[in-house]
């Protein structure tokens, strides 16, 4: 029982430290922020077993995370506003051309950040070409472009 209540503790945890994050952390993952997972885990690691390194221990605690997973998706299904917490909500980073600044600040989203998805989905190269770039709950920024002109 005390490796399941381990398990809840160290996946709500881990849970609330990458909702605080951000959303661009998970998304945009570099070479440091992969090193600093397996870091993470290496050290959740200890704290999942205590001094229990069976198999059976291990498939419990596997089942358990994978559980928790799981009532987590249904929860979000059957309450979307649950969702809305444990994820987030799409931003609106750029309108008709102009960066947001407040918002692009405080989900730590530059210009370059827009720009780049910009060139990347639509070959857009100037912020003037974008109608809308929204930074979505996954952390993916998508683009709107503006209509060109007849």
């Amino acid at each position: 029982m005390s490796s399941i209540l381990r398990a809840i503790a160290v996946y709500t945890v881990l849970l609330v430290i990458f909702r605080i994050a951000g959303k661009r952390t998970l998304h945009d993952m570099t070479t440091f922020d992969l090193v600093l997972v397996l870091i993470i885990s290496e050290a959740v690691q200890a704290a999942l077993v205590d001094t229990d390194n069976s198999m059976a221990n291990a498939f419990l605690l596997v089942i358990t995370l994978v559980g928790i997973d799981i009532l987590l998706s249904v929860l979000k299904y059957r309450f979307p506003s649950f969702g809305q917490v444990l994820d987030g909500q799409p931003v609106v980073l750029v309108r008709d051309g102009r960066m947001i600044e407040h918002v692009a600040s405080k989900e730590r989203v530059n210009r370059e950040d827009i720009l780049s998805a910009a060139r990347c989905l639509h070959g857009i190269e100037h912020m003037e070409g974008i109608k809308h770039a929204v930074l979505e709950a996954g952390g993916k920024i998508s683009i709107i472009p503006r209509e060109p002109a007849h």
